[in-house]
Formats: C-alpha cells, sequence, structure tokens
C-alpha cells in the first residue's frame, strides 16, 4: 500500500529538525517561529560536509506557498534535499529486523471442515477432489512486512512511500496485513513454542523485489507514457534534421567534382553516424530507473493451522501442505 504524504507544514517541520538534530548530537536553538539556528560536529554535521566539521547554521523554513527560488543550503521546503540526507543519517545501519507476535483472538479448537473446504475451493476453483490427509494442527504463520521508499529517477522524478507486506516463505501478497498492521494486537509475551525462520536477506529480498515492481507498476507506467511523448518529439526533431542535412548534401555530391564528391560523401557518413549516436543519447536520456529505499522490517508471527491436503487438480491428485490463517480467512500453500 502507498503511504499517503503529510502535508507540510513549517512548524511541524521544525519541530522534526529540532528532535532529530539532537538525537545526532547537535545543538539546536529556535530564534524565530520559522527559524532553527545549529551547531553540529561529527555526525550530525555531516549532513552539511562530509568531513563532519564543526558546522554553524541557522535554517530558515519557507512557507508551503512561498513562491520564488529556493536555497537548498540554509532553507526547508517540500522536497528539501536536507530532509532526505537527515532522514538517512536517522536511519539505523545495518538496519535491524524487528520481530513481534499478533495478538489475535482465535477459537481454540480446530476450524470445521466444511468451512476449510469452501475457502480452499473459493481460492483454487480448478479442484475436483478435497479431503484432509490428517488432522490440523496448530502452528504459526510468518510474513514480512516492509517500509520503502521508491524514488523514479526520470525527466521527472518523483519518489512515494509504501508498506509491502508477504507471506513467508512463499511471498504472497497480505494487502490486508500491509493495511492494518498498525492498529493489530501485539501480544504480552512471545509464545513458548514459537521457532522463528532464519534471517536470509538474498531470499527475503528477491521476494520484496517482486512486490515493489507490483506496487510500483502503475507509476511507472504513468511515467513510462509521458516520457514515450517526449522521446518521440525529440526522436521526430533529430530525424528531420538529419533528413534535411542528409539531402542537401546527397545534392552536393551528385553536383560536385569528384575530389569535392569525395569529401561530400564522407561528411554524409559521419552525418549518419552522429544521427544514430544521438538517437541513441535520446534513448538514455529517457530511461526510467525505480530505485527502492528499504527503510524497516518487520517479521511478524500468528496463529494458524497446518493441514496436510489431498487435493485433485486438472486430473491430478496429490498431497498438499498447506496452512490456514485466520485473520485473512486464507490458505497458504508451502513451496514445492
Amino acid at each position: 500500500m502507498k503511504i499517503q504524504r503529510l502535508d507540510y507544514d513549517p512548524t511541524s517541520a521544525l519541530g522534526f529538525y529540532q528532535e532529530s538534530l539532537s538525537v545526532l548530537g547537535a545543538i539546536s536553538e529556535r530564534t524565530w517561529h520559522d527559524r532553527l539556528e545549529v551547531v553540529a560536529e561529527g555526525r550530525a554535521a555531516k549532513l552539511w560536509s562530509e568531513d563532519g566539521r564543526l558546522h554553524h547554521q541557522e535554517l530558515m523554513f519557507a512557507p508551503a506557498d512561498a513562491i520564488g527560488a529556493r536555497d537548498a543550503g540554509r532553507e526547508v521546503f517540500p522536497g528539501c534535499p536536507l530532509t532526505f540526507r537527515l532522514f538517512e543519517a536517522l536511519r539505523p545501519a545495518p538496519l535491524a529486523v524487528e520481530k513481534v507476535v499478533l495478538s489475535l483472538t482465535t477459537r481454540e479448537d480446530s476450524p470445521d471442515r466444511t468451512v476449510l473446504e469452501k475457502l480452499w475451493r473459493n481460492q483454487y476453483p480448478t479442484t475436483r477432489r478435497w479431503r484432509l490427509a490428517a488432522e490440523v494442527r496448530p502452528a504459526f504463520h510468518f510474513s514480512l512486512v516492509a517500509v520503502v521508499r521508491c524514488e523514479i529517477q526520470a525527466i521527472d522524478q518523483r519518489w512515494s512511500l509504501h508498506r509491502i507486506a508477504f507471506a513467508l516463505p512463499g511471498g504472497e501478497a497480505d494487502d490486508l496485513l500491509a493495511r492494518e498492521i498498525a492498529l493489530l494486537e501485539i501480544a504480552a509475551e512471545e509464545a513458548k513454542d514459537l521457532e522463528w525462520p532464519p534471517t536470509e536477506p538474498s531470499q527475503w529480498w528477491s521476494l520484496l523485489r517482486k512486490q515493489i515492481e507490483s506496487e510500483m507498476s502503475p507509476d511507472v507506467e504513468a511515467v513510462r507514457s509521458r516520457q514515450q511523448q517526449y522521446l518521440q518529439r525529440e526522436i521526430q526533431r533529430l530525424d528531420d534534421y538529419f533528413a534535411h542535412y542528409e539531402q542537401e548534401l546527397s545534392e552536393r555530391a551528385s553536383r560536385a567534382k569528384s575530389a569535392t564528391a569525395t569529401k561530400t560523401i564522407e561528411r554524409l557518413v559521419a552525418a549518419r553516424a552522429e544521427h544514430a549516436r544521438r538517437r541513441l543519447d535520446q534513448v538514455a536520456r529517457h530511461e526510467i530507473c525505480v530505485q527502492p529505499h528499504l527503510d524497516a522490517l518487520l517479521l511478524t508471527a500468528e496463529r494458524c493451522w497446518r493441514a496436510s491436503l489431498e487435493v485433485e487438480e486438472q486430473r491430478a491428485a496429490q498431497i498438499v501442505s498447506a496452512t490456514f490463517v485466520p485473520r485473512t480467512r486464507r490458505w497458504f500453500r508451502d513451496p514445492t
């Protein structure tokens, strides 16, 4: 899910800067309702210079409707580069994986067999035969929730913040968890029979990349449509220019003497090479790059029911291990 942006407010931004700079070890004091005087060294001073030398700066927090050119070195405004650098400085490195156990109100006894079969058939309509090969047993279902900043690098650069959740280990998207994670109750203590899955960054990133591509698809498509128009216009301009130039050189070559005609032909060959080079340059200029920045990782565990099922799909019978999650009323197959 895309997290809605907060409207820029100078007073709130000033409070955020003052608190954040204090966390980084800087000394700050509000000198006016829209001004903050900062004395920073080391980690905090690296917001302005890489060497971390002692830095003194008065920041001015511009109103949202301010017009005119902005000074990124001393002013804070919507989309200010200093805000992004401050956020990066606050982000822990390496990124820690937080773990929580969701406390959900579920029945202690196993779900009704009829309900389980109905929900399975709703998810997998091609199922012809379904039966429990063994009694369902309680277990834990794990999900990964990530907060990702996605920057679209194109002619018009833009960024957005997303909360993405998916089941482990299969990687099935869990949009409900992404939307409601802040509303779910956390268990007071961790269950004794809980064994957390191993931390596997490479596998998690592979699954997360697929979710990011799906999440960013509408935004990227909108940018691609617009840049396609820009690219077509630039290519057409180049084609028209070099078409007229090459036509002029061809006419000169046909009228010129042999020695002059040879030079004109060489210029014609060079013009065609330059035409191809400039076309490739325009294509490179209109490339779209999505750069994700991982800001938070949360591993969640919740009670579920494990089952071994005998199902027949597309005339093929098989034994399937799957997990039923009461929160989502959904089945998750084990990866084969």
